[in-house]
């Protein structure tokens, strides 16, 4: 268990870190949303399925803000 989050901890990292040009407000939006939605599913102790869903609405809903704020 502790590798498998080792690994992911890693591959988040390099995948952040392989971007070769600056994120857009939206990405940037997107990448926190994601973050804050799985850091809420897995806090609440939630199943894989609760997890994944919440990082997949918190990204979506974290580009959309992200969007709108980065046009004004």
């Amino acid at each position: 268990m502790v590798i498998a989050r080792v690994v992911a901890i890693v591959m988040a990292a390099g995948l952040l870190t392989a971007c070769n040009q600056p994120l857009s407000s939206g990405q940037k939006g997107a990448l926190g949303g994601a973050a804050i939605g799985t850091g809420i599913g897995l806090a609440t102790g939630g199943s894989f399925g609760a997890v994944v869903g919440g990082g997949l609405i918190g990204g979506g809903a974290g580009y959309l803000l992200g969007t709108a704020v980065g046009d004004r």
